[in-house]
């Protein structure tokens, strides 16, 4: 028996179980799944959120389960995927029945589409991406490793985002182009609401509308 396993049991995580249980459902209707069924998985398991649940640890997995991971800091995905992986867990893409993704689309492995999420067309996706409610990548966009969309992200066309990158709730990045794209560096911190106009330079977070410097990570 396979299991899919949701690592983290606080709120990224818990929110995950329901569109979890309807992709296997959907996966039932059209075949062979890949998986039997879904449990979480947690470092702190007697303190672990359950959901009626039971939680296991990592060592309880066994070889050849899938993975996603609840957790929205992206350098802790990070770390939290090392550890699946070097258990010999494979990462899954988890898609809610809502999200929509269209033409020439690459997305890496373990990238998490909430329900009402979209990628529009020709953009390119790095691993363990987490797109939250609402929002949507449009087309020719690049999006790095581990990157973080909170709800409702407007990521406009011809935007590069680096690795690491945490998008809050909200924000509104304004179109690049073809020509000058406009970047978003790593483990840059946009703040909620924020309205993105021009570059925003690695380990820095912007805020306000239109958005400006509230604090520069010192390098």
């Amino acid at each position: 028996m396979t299991t899919l396993h949701i690592y983290g049991t606080g709120g990224m995580g818990r929110e995950l179980l329901k569109p979890a249980q309807a992709a296997l459902n959907s996966i039932k209707l059209r075949g062979t799944p890949l998986f039997d069924n879904i449990g979480f998985i947690d470092d702190i398991v007697d303190q672990a959120e359950t959901l009626d649940m039971p939680v296991r640890s990592i060592d309880e997995t066994q070889m050849g389960d899938y993975f996603i991971i609840g957790v929205g800091n992206g350098e802790i995905r990070q770390r939290l995927e090392k550890k699946c992986l070097d258990k010999g867990l494979i990462p899954y893409s988890l898609f809610a029945p809502t999200a929509i993704i269209g033409p020439d689309i690459d997305i890496g492995e373990g990238a998490v589409f909430c329900d009402f999420t979209m990628a529009t067309a020709s953009a390119r996706i790095g691993k363990q991406f987490q797109c939250n409610y609402y929002s949507y990548v449009a087309h020719d966009c690049v999006i790095g490793d581990y990157v973080t969309f909170g709800p409702r992200v407007c990521c406009n066309g011809n935007i590069h985002i680096e690795d690491f990158a945490y998008i809050g709730s909200g924000a509104i990045i304004k179109q690049g182009s073809n020509e000058k794209p406009l970047i978003i560096g790593k483990g840059a911190t946009i703040g909620m609401g924020a309205v993105v106009t021009k570059d925003v330079p690695p380990g820095t977070t912007v805020i306000g509308n239109p958005a400006r410097v509230y604090e520069r990570a010192r390098m």
